[in-house]
């Protein structure tokens, strides 16, 4: 019985490992520059805790047969264990996990915790139950003041501009992010209500939304073409309906829309919404 279950270890161990490597489990196609490196980071990851999980079956699989109950009476032997052993195969364990988050913690650092580019197109992302709203500073590249009090969904003011301002004159908000390829982009993120979580799988990209803080955060997209905005973050019972669209968009039709005037911005970007197709491929 004994010999059957390390054989039935090593069997499940090599289907799990076959089903992985044989099914469709990747990433979509990474559309932003630090794409590639956030997939060899996974990569790595998985390539080190595949090897340590195969190598641990392969032993209990061992164990459980080189051990197993043969029938006849022999002495069991008691061990303590070995102090040196232990002490190396942690010290192993913590040097290869430490070194991965360092890895990882590099490339997060790039995103979060770096400088934008002085070139980066500057947007800013306000969430609500249940829908994005980006807001985009007109030519004069100042965002117009907003004003909690002046939030109204019924006026469509999702994020309180003050018409008041003279700044706010030419901004533009929209439920479509809207991005130049090749160009840095910076976020703002915040949320008019609860967490919710900014999340485009393509873009190797997520951010939480937190009421009363403001996060930036900076990418460069790459690939033209429209892509899935969700809430990654459970935030009430029409989480659901949370979703928009990010456009991607050849420099120069970029340039034209946002030389649009703001009364002809939106309706530009419906257009454009319906000559890209959404990239849902994974």
């Amino acid at each position: 019985m004994g010999r059957a279950l390390a054989v039935f270890l090593w069997v499940m161990t090599g289907l799990s490992v076959w089903m992985f490597l044989s099914g469709k489990w990747w990433f979509p196609t990474a559309i932003s520059e630090h794409g590639p490196a956030y997939d060899q980071q996974f990569l790595l990851t998985i390539i080190v805790v595949g090897v340590a999980f195969v190598a641990a079956q392969a032993a209990l699989g061992f164990a459980v047969w080189r051990f197993a109950d043969t029938g006849q009476a022999t002495r069991a032997v008691y061990s303590h264990g070995n102090n040196r052993m232990e002490i190396l195969w942690t010290a192993i364990t913590a040097a290869i996990f430490i070194t991965l988050a360092l890895l990882g913690q590099r490339v997060w650092w790039g995103l979060h915790l770096t400088e934008a580019p002085a070139n980066a197109t500057q947007v800013h992302v306000v969430a609500q139950q249940f829908q994005w709203n980006f807001h985009y500073a007109g030519p004069d590249r100042v965002f117009g003041r907003t004003k909690p009090e002046k939030i109204s969904d019924e006026t469509i003011n999702y994020i309180g501009l003050d018409s008041d301002d003279p700044a706010a004159k030419d901004d533009t908000v929209t439920q479509t992010l809207v991005t130049r390829a090749n160009t840095p982009v910076q976020l703002t993120l915040n949320s008019r209500d609860v967490t919710h979580s900014f999340w485009v799988p393509q873009l190797r990209f997520k951010q939480d939304a937190v009421p009363g803080l403001d996060v930036k955060v900076h990418f460069t997209p790459k690939t033209v073409g429209q892509y899935e905005i969700a809430c990654a973050e459970l935030c009430g019972q029409q989480h659901y309906k949370m979703r928009a669209y990010m456009l991607v968009l050849p420099p120069e039709e970029y340039d034209e829309l946002v030389a649009l005037p703001q009364a002809q911005f939106n309706k530009r970007v419906g257009e454009l919404v319906k000559k890209y197709p959404v990239n849902t491929h994974f």
